[in-house]
């Protein structure tokens, strides 16, 4: 069995703010819950750790897929001023597909997001980068002839 994609999870300061950026994509909220003790803190390697957990699911998509936001209660978060750096070993950008590239960039404009940069054609694709939730860099791709299959 190939790999699929699953999820994406984001560290945010602002829950409600990063849940309606991604509502405005498209996705809807499918669980919002605390999580906390032992097994968690085990798991994520972070001593008594503690934070809201909210897991938004794409309507529509062809398979499942999530986007997860953590913002921490315990430890402190800790603000990265680095994270939008496109410079820098790491995370870089998570990419979208949407339908109608200028139609979403209204939409998530009129809701208060910012771009990074202007639409460009690259690679059969329309492309623009956002100013995501917790300063993530989010990318936007509109395909201008269906991609081949492989």
């Amino acid at each position: 069995m190939r790999p699929g994609f699953d999820h994406v999870t984001i560290v945010v300061t602002d829950l409600d703010e990063a849940s309606r950026f991604f509502e405005l994509l498209g996705f809807e909220e499918t669980h919002n819950v605390v999580v906390s003790g032992d097994q968690m803190s085990k798991y994520m390697g972070i001593a008594d750790w503690e934070a809201d957990h909210v897991t938004l699911a794409l309507n529509g998509a062809d398979s499942h897929q999530e986007v997860q936001l953590l913002r921490f209660h315990n430890p402190p978060v800790q603000v990265d001023a680095e994270t939008g750096n496109l410079a820098r070993t790491g995370f870089n950008h998570v990419c979208f597909r949407v339908d109608d590239i200028d139609a979403m960039i209204d939409k998530l404009q009129a809701g208060g997001t910012g771009l990074r940069n202007e639409v460009m054609t690259f690679h059969d694709r329309k492309l623009v980068f956002l100013r995501g939730p917790g300063g993530v860099t989010i990318e936007l791709a509109q395909w201008l002839a269906e991609p081949a299959a492989g």
